[in-house]
């Protein structure tokens, strides 16, 4: 079955890749901060009080959420993994985007030339819907693809 969703452009781009989803805000520092310390290539979710992704790769990975919470350092966590080829390919936001994550992923692309594609207000019904592991198709204007 495959649904579409139209958002608000943040950072265009035409990318497709496989969903992580958290249904609670999501904790820039708290989910990175292992994995920039242990450069291992991979990024693998250390927030322990996210019960949705914890100790899921999210390398790559389109995450789809409904907001981000916590610390200022969240816009300069997403620039860094952006940097070390670690960060999400996308961002897809049930709500509207929050200033921290706006500003991480503006940062990666303008400091870093690392693009995450970034689309916010999908709307309650797209968290409802989409789930982990799905693949994801995201178009320029905003429009997302989910297929099971």
């Amino acid at each position: 079955m495959k649904k579409i969703f139209k958002g608000r452009v943040v950072i265009g781009g035409s990318v497709s890749g496989e969903s992580v989803v958290t249904l609670q805000g999501f904790n820039i520092l708290a989910s990175y901060l292992r994995s920039l310390s242990e450069r291992n290539g991979k990024a693998i979710c250390s927030d322990q009080n996210n019960k949705d992704l914890y100790n899921k790769d999210l390398t790559g990975k389109i995450i789809c959420l409904p907001q981000t919470i916590g610390s200022t350092t969240g816009g300069m966590i997403l620039q860094s993994v952006a940097e070390l080829g670690i960060g999400p390919k996308a961002m897809l936001f049930s709500k509207h985007i929050d200033s921290l994550a706006a500003a991480g992923v503006i940062l990666s692309y303008v400091w870093s030339n690392k693009k995450i594609v970034t689309i916010d207000q999908l709307g309650d019904e797209f968290l409802e819907f989409v789930k982990d592991g799905q693949h994801i198709e995201i178009k320029e204007d905003g429009s997302v693809i989910v297929s099971d």
